[in-house]
């Protein structure tokens, strides 16, 4: 039943605990990532709750030093399986535990413990800790056909603006925890806040989009590209209202108006938009007149001309249509 490589290349092996524990045979096609939320390399109870692998920090070599712990395709223990329900840790699932934390309220110090120095805060990784994920996840695709994609919601282990007054968002029956249904027909990477039955919020706001960038080999997003249009800022808050996601527009829910902070928030976007279009028109045009022998008046008038276009069309493109 398993195919492919079932030794990630160059994880140590010294720790391993499929003779003691066995694990099912099956053809993996989900990664699930931890937190171990803590510093070096956990025995994991004597192996009852590890997980395939662990990726270690080794801040000297600006790496993370793989130990693996069962087969790729093989079940390992870091889920918990309620009675009935649904399957999880057989559930074709490969499971990855990164060490060191995503509690929000440590993104910076643990006790005497300095963040990217003694450890890693996954809110937050340094670009090497990151890229070795990303070199792991691709090689899951690459051997095993696990898909470079998953959930868009990653849930802060901490304050996030999607769950209000609930700390730690990620924790419990938050909206990003699958369902029975959506769970058993998921292929792909998720975290361990994602999957059913379990009520753990790790790895928390893990940087999932710039992760599969990089699995992909993509370009990772400038934080200018990251920047929400005011359409994507509106579906956001219009399809999520407290704690309870809306589904659709405001049509099926009539009683949700925006708030006044959220409306200027909205203009803002658009103002900041508007304003670099034009200034990018301007600069364009001024390039294209140099060395013409145009007169100052009419390098006035064509600048204008661009700026006001620019303004218009990101005007409509961000807000929609003029009267709609």
């Amino acid at each position: 039943m398993a195919s492919g490589p079932q030794k990630y290349p160059g994880a140590n092996t010294a720790h391993w605990w499929q003779t003691k524990w066995g694990g099912d045979l099956m053809e993996v096609n989900v990664g699930v990532l931890h937190t171990t939320e803590g510093v070096g390399l956990t025995d994991y109870d004597g192996g009852a709750m590890a997980p395939n692998i662990t990726g270690i920090a080794n801040f000297a070599r600006k790496r993370i030093d793989w130990y693996q712990h069962f087969d790729i395709d093989r079940s390992s223990r870091a889920l918990q399986n309620l009675a009935g329900g649904v399957q999880t840790n057989t559930l074709n699932v490969v499971q990855a535990e990164l060490e060191g934390t995503c509690d929000y309220s440590k993104r910076e110090k643990w006790g005497s413990r300095v963040a990217g120095r003694d450890y890693i805060y996954w809110g937050d990784p340094p670009d090497w800790a990151l890229r070795d994920v990303a070199d792991f996840l691709r090689w899951l695709n690459a051997e095993h056909g696990v898909p470079l994609t998953g959930p868009s919601m990653w849930l802060n282990y901490g304050p996030d603006s999607r769950r209000p007054g609930i700390t730690p968002a990620s924790y419990g029956a938050s909206p990003a925890r699958m369902s029975f249904a959506s769970w058993n027909s998921f292929k792909g990477i998720c975290g361990h806040q994602h999957v059913p039955e379990n009520d753990h919020g790790d790895p928390g706001s893990l940087p999932f989009a710039t992760l599969i960038a990089l699995a992909k080999g993509q370009s990772v997003p400038s934080e200018e590209d990251d920047m929400p249009t005011a359409a994507e800022v509106a579906k956001a808050v219009l399809t999520y209202d407290g704690v309870i996601v809306v589904p659709g527009a405001p049509t099926t829910n009539p009683t949700w108006t925006l708030s006044s902070s959220v409306t200027e928030i909205l203009k803002r976007i658009d103002t900041v938009r508007a304003t670099e279009a034009a200034q990018t028109a301007a600069i364009t045009k001024l390039a294209g007149l140099i060395g013409t022998g145009v007169d100052t008046a009419t390098v006035v008038a064509a600048v204008q001309e661009a700026i006001a276009e620019a303004v218009v069309n990101v005007s409509v493109d961000v807000t929609g249509p003029k009267g709609a």
